[in-house]
């Protein structure tokens, strides 16, 4: 009995029955052909909402332009109503080809404002060129010489709309209207795997342009004329709306809501002239209630909030999935990837500067780095999504700096991201199934069923029995755990079958299991083709590497083998902030006596205390079972590699990041829940990595915007940092770095903070600048409690009188600040490379 719920049945079933309660009551037929032509006036549109994400305010464009087409020729060139119609959908699909190649090269509010614009110029004209279009008097008295009856045009609209919407809900499952969804949830990661994603917004606007024109024309027919008022301003709205009260994420939706709709503007355009009046509160209490629309609405009742856009089923499981076949590309002995002299930078922020480096078939190259050296942005401009700035970039002897990122891709360069980007609305074997797709040969079908491809399907299942998700197939992503998702994000990439694989922290968030078969799926993947991989847990780089190249600062400091780069002189400095033989720096013995008195004349009770906390993000979990306190008047170092989760404590300290289990205590209260606002109100403040600054305000604007009583004056400020006095009516965007961290800092200070949380506070600082900010650290430390997070573990212990070192979420070290200071081989062992 499963045919019975197919949406295509359903709408027919429904306009069926809305035709015959109509002849039952009496009513008029002509209102439910208009109806019927309104549901697919809606439908078209929300092909364009619903599947693509583009929303066209002046979707009507098409709709009234149409009816003119029909009007001119009905009678004229053409003698029946079939082949009038038939030259309306052409002369749609022309016009929204030729409208679309302008328009989509705009996203978001632009592509809606210009669409709306394009609509009100036709009417515009429409309206005053009155010798042709009849101005506002319109083109009347269309024949209509097969249907001349109500009731058999009424049938043969029916019919047209049926087959239409059949049409619709048959594109939708091909390969390309999958492909149009996988576009609407992520248009990045979709060009990334090869696909032109303006072709393909282009191929569904003209699509949905031709479904919407047939709309029009069936309308003039209806009323036997062609009119203005559809396209102006006030109707433009009105299929969006449609779809939007029934529901866009729904394929039935636009039918509900273009019946509502209608039905409603009738019985209250009769009872007063302003029934919008009416209508409005009705459209707002459905916006609130239920942002999924009418279709929304049932769907809760019944417990199912899945999108129904498509059907939710996969294809059958093989009752054997074949082994992962990751076929070895063609073995060379050149580089497959050369960089030569790749610069880039943002502003005064250098993140390349002339790196050059090589890429060899069959192996795997690690870059690893301290945060902001530059690895994930060299990703994207070997990936074609960010342009260098000078260099070049070869692939298999070919120059491809020029290249488009998805150009790139075919090519045979495939990525994961640090962040995880998958098709959030789709499901796992829809993920994978789209990126196997994309390393097809040949155009994208527009008529086969996607799940039909044999052997698409085969080498889905294949790759994501892989990684583990073949049971979860047909799930949908949100009820996939971190890990999982991770898991499908590097199942995706596998997918494209890519000679050079760019996995960015594929091991971020995983559990130890999880890594481990990731881990050995990296390696065997490397014996087959090159695979470059960007990751923080150090110890598992320098075990699986057969090379690691090191940036730092945006510049390439060491490259070769591992045993080499992990006792490179450069290499030691940039994560532990001195050389390797080094002596810690002496302690600041004013400030020392200053806080060691503080300290002494306080009660036990520390000021902040984390206990067993654990913290992360989208369902990940970063933070593993921490424990940290900090005293009043106390500096606490808090450091370890990247990625370990230092920057992720500040976050869930100042309330960014709620603890999934665990207490954060501030002097005894819980604030583990609260608010940002609430927890800085309370005396806690952040100086965060990368200042953050107001950019078009200026430096007093910035602190006067954060000054609270009780917090530093600005007497105060500028005895501490002098030089913000001189700059106190600059802008933020015009100061140095050094500059831009001061005022990052005194803003911490104008709010009455008990605990200041200080995020790489040294980051891409001159060596005179950092002294300046480090003096200035030293005497805030007598007001306040400080945590600092900083990769140069020297600069830091020196000022410290405690320190936490975290290993993958947890605290591997906690001590006093000088034991650590003076024990080289245990900050080689939880910070440096060389002991892992």
């Amino acid at each position: 009995m499963t045919y019975l719920k197919h949406p295509v049945l359903i709408a027919t079933l429904v306009l069926i029955a809305l035709t015959g309660y109509s002849v039952a009551t009496g009513g008029s037929i002509n209102h439910v052909t208009q109806i019927v032509i309104y549901v697919l006036y809606a439908m078209g549109v929300n092909l364009l909402i619903g599947y693509l994400g583009l929303v066209p305010f002046g979707a009507s464009i098409f709709f009234g332009c149409a009816s003119y087409a029909v009007a001119f020729t009905l009678g004229r060139t053409f003698t029946d109503e079939i082949s009038a119609l038939i030259f309306a959908g052409v002369f749609s699909l022309v016009g929204a080809a030729v409208l679309g190649a302008i328009i989509l090269r705009r996203k978001g509010l632009y592509f809606s404002l210009i669409t709306l614009a394009c609509s009100q110029v036709a009417y515009e004209i429409a309206f005053k060129w009155t010798a042709v279009t009849g101005g506002e008097n319109g083109i009347q008295n269309v024949p209509r010489p097969l249907f001349q009856s109500a009731e058999g045009f009424h049938w043969f609209t029916l019919a047209v709309v049926i087959l239409l919407i059949g049409a619709m809900w048959r594109l939708v499952h091909t390969p390309f209207g999958r492909l149009m969804q996988a576009v609407r949830d992520n248009e990045q990661r979709a060009i990334t795997l090869g696909y032109n994603t303006f072709n393909v917004k282009w191929v569904g606007f003209c699509i949905a342009g031709t479904i919407i024109g047939f709309a029009g024309a069936l309308l003039a027919m209806l009323i036997q004329g062609a009119y203005a008022d559809n396209m102006s301003w006030q109707r433009a709205g009105d299929p969006v709306l449609m779809a939007a009260l029934g529901g866009v994420h729904h394929f039935l939706g636009p039918i509900w809501g273009a019946v509502t709709f209608l039905m409603l503007e009738e019985k209250l355009s009769v009872m007063t002239d302003n029934w919008w009046l009416f209508f409005a509160p009705i459209i707002i209490i459905f916006a609130v209630l239920s942002p999924e629309g009418m279709q929304g609405i049932v769907q809760r009742w019944l417990k199912h909030d899945r999108w129904t856009l498509t059907r939710n089923t996969v294809p059958a499981r093989p009752a054997r999935i074949e082994p992962f076949d990751a076929a070895p590309a063609e073995h060379s002995k050149e580089p497959v990837l050369e960089v030569r002299e790749l610069s880039k930078a943002f502003g005064s922020i250098v993140t390349q500067d002339r790196i050059t480096l090589d890429v060899h078939d069959r192996m795997l190259h690690s870059i690893i780095g301290p945060n902001g050296a530059g690895k994930t942005t060299l990703f994207n401009i070997l990936t074609g999504l960010i342009d260098a700035d000078r260099g070049q970039i070869r692939f298999k002897g070919r120059d491809i700096t020029k290249l488009k990122a998805y150009e790139r891709s075919r090519l045979g360069i495939a990525r994961s991201f640090q962040i995880i980007s998958v098709f959030r609305q789709l499901t796992p074997f829809e993920n994978v199934r789209i990126a196997v797709q994309s390393s097809t040969k040949g155009t994208i079908p527009l008529w086969r069923d996607a799940h039909k491809d044999e052997a698409v399907c085969a080498r889905t299942w294949s790759i994501l029995d892989a990684v583990g998700l073949a049971d979860r197939a047909a799930e949908e992503c949100d009820a996939l755990s971190h890990g999982e998702i991770r898991l499908l994000e590097i199942a995706v990439t596998l997918a494209c079958n890519a000679s050079v694989l760019l996995l960015d922290e594929p091991l971020a968030g995983l559990s130890e299991s999880d890594r481990v078969i990731v881990t050995d799926l990296i390696t065997r993947l490397s014996k087959l083709r090159a695979v470059v991989l960007i990751e923080h847990d150090i110890d598992r780089v320098l075990a699986i590497s057969d090379r690691i190249t090191v940036l730092h600062q945006g510049k390439l400091i060491a490259d070769g083998l591992p045993a080499e780069v992990a006792h490179h002189p450069e290499v030691v400095k940039a994560y532990l902030g001195k050389e390797k033989a080094g002596k810690p720096k002496e302690r600041q013995p004013i400030a020392a006596r200053v806080r060691e008195k503080a300290v002494a004349a306080n009660d036990e009770r520390p000021l902040l205390d984390m206990k067993n906390v654990f913290s992360g993000y989208g369902g990940g979990t970063v933070l593993e079972g921490l424990d940290l306190r900090v005293m009043p008047n106390e500096v606490v170092a808090l450091l370890g590699r990247n990625g370990v989760g230092k920057t992720t404590t500040l976050r869930t300290i100042m309330g960014q990041l709620h603890p999934t289990s665990g207490e954060v205590l501030l002097d005894g209260e819980n604030i583990g829940q609260m608010r940002s606002d609430c927890v800085n109100r309370l005396g806690v403040s952040i100086v965060p990595e990368g200042r953050r600054l107001f950019p078009n305000l200026t430096v007093n604007e910035n602190l006067a915007i954060a000054m609270r009583p009780g917090g530093a004056s600005m007497e105060e400020i500028h005895d501490l940092f002098p030089k913000l006095a001189l700059l106190s009516r600059s802008k933020a965007q015009n100061l140095s770095g050094g500059e831009r961290q001061m005022v990052a800092i005194a803003r911490a200070l104008v709010v009455p903070s008990r605990l200041i949380l200080l995020d790489e506070p040294y980051e891409g600082l001159a060596p005179a600048v950092v002294d300046e900010v480090k003096g200035a650290v030293q005497r805030i430390s007598t007001r306040a409690s400080l945590v600092i997070v900083e990769h140069h573990a020297d600069e830091v212990l020196a000022m410290a009188d405690r320190a936490y070192v975290l290993v993958n979420g947890k605290v591997a070290f906690n001590g006093p600040a000088v034991e650590l200071a003076n024990d080289h081989d245990l900050q080689d062992r939880l910070l440096g490379i060389a002991a892992a």
